[in-house]
């Protein structure tokens, strides 16, 4: 591999145990399945059930899950998030049998948008629109593949396009601002839009605003009830916040009276507002707490999905005095 300058997962994985083990650290190639490997602990041996290898590593008793393909990962040692493959099989001679790669449980949200809407304090001047997003842990991983296989002027334009499906005219300001702080795992995201006032005016947007969530409730499964009998995964832990806050405000505003959390065995949803004289604000949060559904309760779940995509749009009369939440 190194005379060649490339590799597979099998030579990276044997060189980064090899380089670990120089160093006096306990280090041992496994072998797991990329899409399936959380069926592994089910599933009688066979040679064919493995498809990627990763190392184990263990360092003062703590054991670490490395995929030494995944070059983009960031985070100290410490805080290194597992690959999500569910189980792995260490190699290692005489002794070697399946193991489950534990999960870290998810204590704050690892993408937080932020939405602050400056709407215009004069007559015929422009609403400006300023989106901040912070990814970390798996999620900051994720989107640092994204800014490396797509590029910024593309991914400027896809957020460009969904703000347009939610207020027609929106145009963007300056290009995609980004940070990456690879030590801390922490990949930063600004965008910048304005919308005119003719654009505001039309419509009546300015009448019916909508402030909308996006916390990953398209993410989660919509199964078919019919004759379903196995469980519905729903996929790797999740855990999301959206903010909307909405300044220079005529008045006073409120949201709903009643709550919109919806809290299940299998996720949960909350939503949370305040308020002043000239500012709103409204967060919403989305938290997987199980990794599957029994069939049993696709019913009950289907329920809440839909309560949860009812709630995660909120509409304001920001024109006048009087208001109205959906």
């Amino acid at each position: 591999m190194i005379a060649s300058g490339f590799g597979d997962c099998k030579d990276k994985a044997l060189l980064l145990a090899s380089s670990l083990r120089r160093l006096g650290i306990q280090a041992d190639p496994a072998l797991t399945d990329l899409d399936g490997g959380l069926a592994l602990g089910e599933m009688l041996p066979t040679i064919r059930a493995f498809d990627h290898v990763i190392v184990r590593a263990t360092i003062k008793g703590q054991v670490y899950w490395i995929d030494a393909t995944n070059y983009l990962q960031g985070s100290r040692a410490e805080n290194l998030v597992p690959p999500d493959y569910g189980f792995a099989l260490p190699i290692v001679a005489g002794s070697a049998r399946i193991e489950k790669m534990e999960r870290k449980g998810l204590f704050e949200p690892t993408t937080f948008v932020s939405e602050a809407f400056d709407f215009p304090k004069l007559k015929g001047e422009a609403l400006k629109l300023t989106v901040r997003t912070t990814y970390s842990g798996a999620d900051a991983d994720s989107m640092r593949y994204r800014l490396v296989s797509s590029s910024a002027t593309k991914l400027a334009d896809d957020y460009l396009q969904y703000y347009n499906r939610q207020y027609p005219g929106m145009t963007s300001l300056a290009p995609l601002s980004t940070n990456d702080d690879r030590d801390r795992n922490i990949v930063t995201t600004v965008e910048s839009y304005e919308l005119s006032a003719g654009d505001l005016d039309a419509d009546d947007l300015i009448k019916n605003f909508p402030l909308k969530a996006d916390v990953g409730i398209s993410n989660l499964p919509e199964p078919d009830m019919v004759g379903r009998t196995g469980p519905v995964w729903l996929g790797s832990p999740m855990f999301k916040r959206h903010q909307c806050i909405v300044h220079n405000l005529k008045a006073e505003f409120v949201g709903p009276e009643k709550s919109n959390d919806v809290i299940t065995p299998f996720v949960a949803f909350k939503a949370r507002w305040s308020s002043a004289p000239t500012e709103f604000q409204v967060d919403w949060f989305l938290k997987t707490i199980g990794d599957r559904v029994p069939a049993k309760e696709i019913g009950p779940y289907l329920k809440s999905r839909r309560k949860m995509a009812d709630n995660a749009s909120w509409s304001y009369n920001f024109g006048y005095a009087e208001t109205e939440a959906n």
